[in-house]
């Protein structure tokens, strides 16, 4: 296999603080020599999520064993995993805000047509569901667990207990059709076709989408890391993934 020298689009506070944690870790558990240094590890991570490239072709280009990256790589995702924060602190922070942005977002995947579960009918693609709130600002807070894109989104938001979250916290929310029925804390536009709706309701529905608009960017944000544009992996590490870009977004964009 050929090996060329490579860039990744990130900031050197993606790979300090990704290194940092790495370190923090090692010396909990108490580990002793590694293949590779603990900042060498974070590089080697932060390539597999922002750039998406298989594991065989980083063991190559980091001089490891396969079995040695996805080891080295999990463990880090993983890791930061573990630091994303949870609706409950989400909706707290939420709550300062005059409102907060309600959208889902198909992840694509590698299935092939039996796996019904995971067939969305709306992007006529298969893939997974993941719920994503924003600020008013369009500023990512919270990215939730992957569920089989054939989920719709109103389901995944009773699931998560998005919903529930919101209406306790007595945060407004914003969100758009598909969230019909979500109860008063989540304003939807009104339904029907665009010529039978008075006038008034038109312009309540081009207000809402302007609002609504506004949550594309973070979605956007997430589908940066490369990875996440078609995972090939097990749908049981999805969540973890999307936990993990969640941390290194929220951590380093500050």
């Amino acid at each position: 296999m050929l090996v060329h020298p490579s860039g990744l689009d990130l900031s050197s506070s993606h790979l300090r603080f990704l290194t940092a944690r790495i370190r923090e870790r090692r010396r909990v558990i108490g580990s002793r020599w590694r293949r590779l240094s603990a900042g060498r590890q974070a590089l080697l991570t932060l390539a597999h999520l922002r750039n998406g490239h298989p594991y065989a072709q980083l063991a190559t280009g980091f001089g490891i064993g396969t079995t040695t990256a996805y080891r080295y790589i999990t463990e880090a995702v993983e890791l930061l995993a573990s630091l994303a924060p949870t609706l409950e602190q989400a909706v707290r922070a939420a709550s300062r805000k005059a409102f907060v942005l309600l959208d889902g977002t198909l992840l694509p995947i590698d299935r092939i047509a039996a796996d019904r579960p995971f067939y969305s009918g709306k992007h006529k693609k298969h893939g997974m569901n993941v719920q994503v709130l924003t600020d008013p600002a369009g500023r990512l807070l919270w990215a939730s667990p992957a569920l089989p894109g054939a989920v719709h989104d109103i389901r995944a938001a009773r699931e998560h207990g998005i919903l529930t979250a919101l209406a306790a916290a007595d945060v407004n929310c914003w969100a758009d059709k598909g969230y019909q029925g979500a109860g008063p804390a989540v304003r939807v536009p009104y339904r029907g076709r665009w010529e039978n709706l008075s006038r008034g309701q038109q312009a309540v529905n081009r207000s809402q989408a302007k609002i609504r608009a506004l949550v594309e960017p973070a979605i956007a944000t997430l589908k940066t890391w490369q990875l996440l544009r078609k995972l090939r992996c097990s749908t049981t590490r999805i969540t973890g993934l999307v936990q993990a870009v969640l941390t290194l977004h929220l951590t380093c964009s500050n």
